[in-house]
């Protein structure tokens, strides 16, 4: 006897949910950790950004944890308190986000991601430190780093607001930021910030005056670069004013 239409339906239908409902008790209940057993894997993954700014590794979160004896590995799974491993690693200050949990068969993830840093900054008479996209100011650890540097006149409010949009904007173009080695921050008459810039190649300066508009500034710096440093040269000119819309002025040596 053949099955009508509606039956079919209401048959694939209890199907249906039976099996989501299997899928749902296997993702809740199955993947639950045993917390009579030992940790017998600790799965680390740091979230890294480019690898100029690899400033934290799994290997020094897991000496964090060594150095606070929470490292897990061969504990048992209840006595692994994944609160204290997040309390412990967000103190470090390249740390952004940090998420620890317990698997299946003994393991424990945990997955972090890293503050990342667009500028180093040097301000006068004052120890440098580095600043992020979000303008956080994260304390100079002796790290390594081919990050351009801003150097002068700087406070950290000023790091945090201006120069972290900057420093952004300077490592995702990449022809600015193979261009711009040094920022350099000082004080007009009126006690304004303003700013120059000094290139890779050539030894020339860039004024840029206050840091507006520097976008719209630097695409005027691009196109004379494309069309008169090829035909006069580099060594031309001692510097090139930005300051003025519409208009690039050029002190010769």
């Amino acid at each position: 006897m053949k099955m009508s239409k509606a039956v079919k339906f209401t048959v694939l239908s209890l199907l249906s949910l039976v099996l989501v409902a299997y899928v749902a008790y296997a993702m809740l209940f199955l993947s639950q950790p045993d917390e009579d057993e030992r940790c017998s894997a600790v799965e680390l993954i740091v979230k890294k950004g480019d690898e100029t700014s690899l400033f934290v590794d799994e290997k020094d979160i897991e000496q964090m944890l060594k150095n606070a004896n929470v490292y897990p590995k061969g504990m048992l799974m209840k006595d692994v308190d994944t609160e204290k491993i997040e309390e412990i690693i967000r103190k470090n200050e390249f740390i952004a986000q940090v998420e620890c949990y317990k698997s299946s068969n003994g393991k424990l993830c945990v997955n972090v991601e890293q503050r990342i840093p667009v500028i180093f900054v040097i301000p006068e008479g004052q120890d440098g430190y580095f600043v992020d996209a979000k303008g956080n100011i994260i304390p100079n650890h002796n790290t390594a780093t081919n990050l351009v540097v801003a150097s002068g006149a700087i406070d950290k409010k000023y790091a945090s607001k201006v120069l972290s949009e900057f420093g952004q904007f300077l490592q995702t173009d990449d022809f600015w930021n193979n261009q711009i080695e040094q920022v350099y921050v000082r004080k007009d008459r009126k006690g304004k910030q303003v700013v120059e810039l000094v290139p890779r190649v050539g030894d020339q300066i860039v004024y840029l005056g206050p840091l507006d508009d520097y976008q719209k500034k630097l695409s005027k710096l691009k196109t004379f670069y494309e069309k008169a440093v090829g035909t006069v040269g580099w060594r031309k000119y001692a510097k090139v004013n930005l300051e003025y819309d519409n208009q690039i002025i050029c002190t010769k040596r």
